[in-house]
């Protein structure tokens, strides 16, 4: 080979391409930090606002629960210390269309109770005597329960079905017979055959 030849093969990058390089690998990091910077920044957000709606499913329960609550006046606030930070909540009450009834909204904040901004959580619930008491229930699930039917006489028991006048009982399967008027329950273990 000629030595101009060699010279030009071995000379190497020149200043503009080394600076071009560089600008290329500056902008891809920077949308890769931009990208990591706000996958950081949703995450916290999500972590603020998980805590802040545990805030206030812990204050309506309260509120729920406490025994001596009797419709307080439109609103009351607090602070709480909770997972290491300060949050302050409001709970406010209002009317419904059922007099005995009302609507609690609490709202929770970041910050001491002079922090201003838009609540991170916020929880609804109902109070009164409208409704059932906290925890209760009219069925006992453990040990089976039989419901009478006011309108029609029928009882049934849960998760089986019968018509007016007759009864069906846990662990059997309510068949209709053609012919027969009703339903007639029949146990798992000798069961009637359906005729065709």
């Amino acid at each position: 080979m000629t030595a101009p030849v060699l010279r030009r093969l071995s000379r190497g990058f020149t200043l503009v391409e080394v600076l071009v390089a560089l600008m290329i690998v500056a902008i891809g990091l920077s949308a890769l930090l931009v990208a990591v910077s706000g996958t950081a920044r949703t995450s916290g957000y999500l972590r603020d606002k998980t805590l802040a709606q545990w805030i206030a499913l812990n204050r309506l329960t309260e509120v729920r629960l406490n025994s001596n609550n009797k419709f307080a006046q439109n609103t009351d606030t607090a602070e709480v210390k909770f997972a290491g930070r300060t949050w302050h909540y409001d709970t406010r009450y209002f009317d419904t269309s059922i007099s005995t009834m009302r609507r609690v909204v609490v709202r929770v904040y970041l910050g001491d109770a002079k922090t201003k901004g838009n609540p991170l959580a916020e929880s609804t619930s109902f109070l009164g005597t409208a409704l059932g008491a906290p925890g209760g229930s009219n069925i006992d699930w453990s040990a089976g329960s039989t419901v009478q039917s006011a309108t029609n006489g029928t009882t049934t028991t849960p998760g089986s079905t019968a018509t007016p006048g007759s009864t069906a009982t846990p662990g059997t399967t309510p068949v209709v017979t053609p012919g027969s008027g009703g339903v007639q329950p029949t146990s798992p273990v000798n069961p009637t055959p359906n005729p065709q």
